[in-house]
């Protein structure tokens, strides 16, 4: 129950970033250690991938929504990946915000793959290992929300959180609401941000 209403949670926060015309959204939806789960659990996680691609494919292309994936999808059962795909296909003309998805994704492995292609292509330095990352082409990250009162970034975006601001909510993600949302973005909006300049 716990993982559907965190999909619900995770509509509704899909949509308050459209409302407020926020250019990219990254929802953390299944980590490469979530496959240490139970079976049953696991399995569960994809029945509810696989719905809620279904259910809101249609209004992520009426809405402009250009979806990304963050992580190696292709690990994934057939279906899904095949679903995946369709769904890239069918929002990358999309001209509103990009939600990118994390899934299978784990920031040590994302690190390890960009520096070996880094390597591969001449050399590793901050601008090359930049190009090889699952998010090379989305606007720098400015804020991650941590939600349900844990203080940790869980392996997730390493690189790209070294200058993005942290907030951290006691709220279960499940019951994350727009509002919190809201008042989560009007935070980091009245934060001054130095970028190591003092």
């Amino acid at each position: 129950m716990g993982h559907k209403k965190g999909v619900e949670a995770t509509r509704r926060i899909v949509r308050a970033a459209g409302d407020m015309g926020l250019e990219a959204l990254s929802i953390y939806a299944f980590s490469s250690e979530n496959w240490k789960r139970s079976e049953e659990e696991v399995s569960d996680l994809m029945g509810l991938l696989r719905n809620y691609i279904r259910s809101d494919l249609d209004e992520f292309v009426e809405n402009g929504v250009k979806l990304k994936i963050l992580g190696d999808y292709k690990a994934f059962a057939p279906d899904i990946v095949n679903l995946l795909e369709d769904a890239l296909d069918r929002t990358a003309g999309g001209n509103g915000p990009t939600l990118a998805v994390a899934l299978n994704y784990g920031a040590q492995d994302e690190l390890v793959q960009a520096a070996a292609k880094a390597a591969e292509k001449g050399g590793v330095t901050q601008e090359a290992m930049e190009a090889e990352l699952y998010t090379a082409d989305l606007p720098p990250l400015d804020l991650i929300i941590r939600t349900s009162g844990e203080h940790r970034l869980s392996n997730f975006m390493l690189w790209q959180a070294a200058y993005a601001e942290l907030l951290f909510v006691d709220t279960l993600w499940p019951d994350f609401t727009p509002q919190e949302f809201a008042k989560a973005i009007d935070e980091f909006t009245a934060r001054e941000r130095r970028f190591g300049g003092r």
